[in-house]
């Protein structure tokens, strides 16, 4: 187990390392750092002081270890376009896209896992073949088109629900805000959350189903059926306890991409998160926040692929035996 987490450290530091240098190169080929921070009126003599200060006379391989020493600390300076640390902007928009990201993962799979077991199980009736049709619906909609629909039937039309923004928040200490508490902060969150989370849905929703309709074939299943076992043990116990080792994995790759990927459910929304906040320093082209933003959604990624990877360790015994 320690030498197999061990194994996972050491590829997770070295994707790490391959994405700070991408990082790094975006301060020194997108742009010139110095004019995006002076006025057109700064003097030469004013330009080269401030390359001085920054260090960016150093040589390329001392401002790459600064820039790691920094990056460990999340420290990428100051934003071109607000004027503030990227580490404050950050950290106001962390809370609204984690709860988004979390709200959307948890109802993918409370509403995907128990469509996919029954599509599974009980592939002939009606009721199967119609998950199977949302299914291919929501896998074939684009994500913008969804939004925009809900907001035209749930907050135009029928005026129940707003849509945009995170309504109110209630602030629990340090730089924490979440809108569970309050009213108008979860009604805020409901047609985003779904927005985010069908196409996840449907696809763990086809995933359990083609790992349930792989697994009831199995001998070891023939083997309970004819020693007697009821179908209730035999489908919960043993059938859908084999499909956690996709499911898992799957279901922990695609949290990774509901975090990183949320920009086009923000910007629909006007979801005050991470994705929004990249959008505007893309269309700036504010370095520190896209660097940073780079940085942050691979180490979730790398984060949550190691702790998939240990799950899945611990699930599959095959992966024990071998290790």
């Amino acid at each position: 187990m320690i030498g197999f987490a061990f194994r996972r450290l050491l590829q997770a530091g070295a994707v790490m390392f391959v994405v700070a240098l991408i990082a790094f190169s975006l301060f020194r080929h997108v742009g010139d750092p110095v004019n995006q921070m002076v006025g057109v009126e700064t003097s030469t003599e004013q330009r080269e002081a401030l390359r001085e200060q920054l260090g960016l006379n150093d040589p390329m391989p001392l401002q790459f270890v600064r820039f790691l020493g920094n990056a460990a600390r999340f420290d990428f300076g100051t934003s071109y376009q607000f004027r503030q640390p990227v580490a404050d902007l950050f950290a106001k928009r962390i809370p609204a896209t984690l709860e988004l990201a979390f709200t959307s993962a948890l109802l993918a799979l409370a509403v995907g896992v128990p469509m996919g077991v029954y599509a599974g199980l009980r592939r002939e009736t009606v009721l199967a073949r119609l998950f199977l049709s949302l299914s291919l619906v929501g896998i074939s909609l684009p994500t913008f088109f969804l939004g925009m629909l809900l907001i035209y039937i749930f907050a135009v039309s029928l005026q129940w629900l707003p849509s945009f923004g995170r309504g109110d928040v209630v602030d629990l200490g340090g730089w924490w805000t979440t809108g569970f508490l309050t009213v108008s902060g979860l009604k805020a969150l409901v047609l985003p959350a779904i927005t985010l989370a069908l196409y996840q849905m449907t696809l763990i929703m086809r995933l359990v189903r083609a790992e349930i309709l792989e697994v009831v074939r199995a001998d070891f299943i023939r083997f309970a059926r004819a020693r007697g076992l009821p179908d209730r043990l035999v489908h919960f116990r043993h059938a859908l306890k084999n499909t956690l080792v996709p499911v898992v994995t799957i279901t922990g790759l695609q949290l990774g991409s509901i975090i990183a990927f949320a920009t086009i459910t923000e910007t629909v929304f006007q979801w005050p998160g991470m994705g929004l906040l990249f959008l505007q320093a893309v269309q700036t082209v504010d370095i520190p926040i896209m660097a940073a933003y780079l940085m942050l959604t691979a180490f979730l990624f790398v984060t949550i692929n190691f702790v998939v990877d240990i799950l899945y360790f611990l699930i599959d015994p095959r992966l024990r035996a071998s290790a």
